[in-house]
């Protein structure tokens, strides 16, 4: 059956368009549609990596990547406090954090992990939003979080700190990941960092 721009079947919802919402805005839960019958499309596939860049685990999210999403999302991959990373960094870290807080699953998480933001949203963040720049700081100078920074020296041989996870650099191969599959939108990235270091020989 052939559609002309705008024209929808019976069954379909009326409204169809881009989602206008920019990527850091909050998100409102999604509204339920009256019905789901339209060709699948999904909004994006939350995915989480190891520092080393292996997948643990993926998820696809069918209306938005709101932070209640992401937290269920986490809450199934670690159900246990054993099983909880030290670090979770994700673009969108200072929105989760401040859902957890607001809905008390923060009560659970607070006690083995801290939510960080990727180093460019930190950026632009940090002067606007106190919570961003606080809590969800990627190398924090203050001693707060020592596995996230090393020392380095510059060219003079003077220390400073420096970031020791590039926080930016799976985006590429997410990029690439849904440039190839047109039922996606968008993809987003959360590293994890693991609590213990496991030697394998």
């Amino acid at each position: 059956m052939l559609q002309r721009p705008g024209e929808n079947n019976p069954w379909e919802p009326n409204h169809r368009e881009p989602n206008p919402q920019q990527h850091d805005d909050p998100n409102a839960e999604p509204r339920e549609p009256s019905n789901y019958f339209r060709a699948g499309r999904f909004y994006c596939v939350e995915t989480i990596c190891a520092p080393c860049g292996v997948v643990v685990a993926w998820t696809k999210f069918a209306k938005s990547e709101s932070p209640t999403n992401i937290l269920n999302f986490l809450g199934k991959i670690y159900p246990t406090e054993e099983s909880r990373p030290d670090y979770i960094c994700i673009d969108k870290g200072c929105q989760v954090l401040a859902t957890a807080v607001a809905n008390g699953s923060w009560e659970i998480w607070k006690k083995t992990t801290r939510f960080i933001v990727d180093a460019y949203h930190y950026i632009n963040h940090r002067g606007a939003d106190f919570l961003c720049q606080k809590y969800c700081n990627p190398s924090p100078g203050d001693g707060s979080a020592p596995n996230l920074v090393v020392i380095a020296y510059d060219k003079n041989g003077r220390p400073y700190l420096k970031r020791a996870f590039n926080t930016l650099s799976l985006p590429s191969f997410l990029f690439f990941r849904s440039s190839q599959d047109d039922s996606l939108d968008t993809c987003r990235l959360a590293v994890c960092f693991p609590q213990t270091a496991t030697h394998m020989e």
